[in-house]
């Protein structure tokens, strides 16, 4: 008995402690007029490095305690039957739809994660390696500042002319267009001290407050929440005039901080740097986290663009499966 007890004990800490190592749930919401395929880079893999998200869909993954990297979204890809092609923007360059370790070819907006191992998550939404979609990052639950952050704002249509991509599917940074170590954050300019924001990093963070903005831009810019989801979503709704403030933020919790115009750069001149990759990756770092969802009438309102505020906690989320399991135990015991 003292055996079975212990066991009992044992397999007690083992689920307490699952939720942890569960991580947490990214979910991916397409708002957009057409079909994204978002792209997937990070450590450990996850069950899938890119897909296929069509219009008004989700999809959702679950990521382990401890997981950082990065998720973006393609865009005007072609792919035969058996998953091979390319994409007009930020293609990840395995030639498939699966970017198998591949990263965002620049242009391309970027969220990044890092899920902490017992303490806070870091999350952002970077454009130093350019712009190609609207990307908002919401929480689900979580405890601590646990701030929504993204880019709500089309800046494909606001691009100068010196950044704009070809077919204006996408807007540059200045160091990928530029190429020069003042805009890339390199060399003699490798550091905060000597590496200020540019008149296009400027541009961006005008619209976009809460989004990175070239490479040492941490302060306004990197999010910390714990046991939390996190909701992914391209195009989100633009704010109506009646809701946005005056520094082109929306009121009200959840919604995007930084949906303002694009200043006119042509008469500026250039002051500064734009930063062409954060250590570690083209534009910093990333995380993620938790089990994935089984109630589909929480995914259907994220579709639809309900707050995802009332996902149940994680601790809520595995007591029926530890009462379950004490139940087992202690029906085996007497046997």
């Amino acid at each position: 008995m003292a055996i079975s007890s212990a066991l009992i004990i044992h397999s007690l800490i083992v689920l307490i402690f699952c939720e942890g190592i569960l991580g947490a749930t990214f979910t991916f919401v397409n708002k957009c007029d057409k079909t994204v395929w978002p792209g997937i880079l990070g450590t450990p893999k996850l069950d899938s490095t890119g897909f296929e998200l069509t219009k008004g869909s989700s999809r959702s993954f679950q990521a382990p305690t401890g997981w950082s990297g990065r998720f973006w979204g393609r865009t005007g890809c072609n792919f035969d039957d058996s998953g091979s092609g390319t994409c007009a923007t930020a293609d990840c360059g395995s030639g498939q739809m699966e970017c198998n370790g591949g990263g965002a070819t620049p242009p391309a907006t970027l969220a990044e994660f890092t899920l902490g191992s017992g303490s806070q998550d870091f999350y952002d939404v970077s454009l130093v390696d350019g712009y190609n979609l609207p990307m908002m990052v919401e929480v689900s639950g979580g405890s601590g500042p646990c701030a929504s952050t993204g880019c709500n704002v089309d800046l494909n249509q606001k691009c100068p002319t010196e950044l704009r991509v070809e077919d204006g599917g996408a807007c540059r940074s200045a160091c990928d267009a530029f190429r020069t170590p003042q805009y890339c954050c390199e060399g003699a300019y490798a550091s905060p001290a000597t590496c200020s924001p540019s008149v296009y990093s400027q541009m961006f963070k005008s619209a976009c407050p809460k989004s990175y903005s070239y490479a040492y831009d941490d302060a306004t810019s990197t999010f910390t929440c714990s046991n939390a989801n996190y909701i992914i979503t391209f195009c989100p709704s633009l704010p109506s005039k009646k809701s946005s403030t005056s520094d082109g933020s929306t009121d009200g919790s959840g919604s995007e901080s930084g949906s303002g115009s694009l200043p006119d750069t042509e008469s500026g001149s250039e002051t500064g740097s734009e930063s062409g990759s954060l250590p570690g990756s083209e534009s910093g770092s990333g995380a993620m986290g938790q089990a994935m969802l089984a109630d589909g009438s929480w995914l259907a309102s994220l579709a639809t663009g309900s707050s995802a505020s009332n996902q149940p906690s994680r601790v809520i989320q595995f007591i029926p499966l530890i009462v379950a399991f004490v139940l087992f135990i202690s029906s085996l015991l007497k046997l």
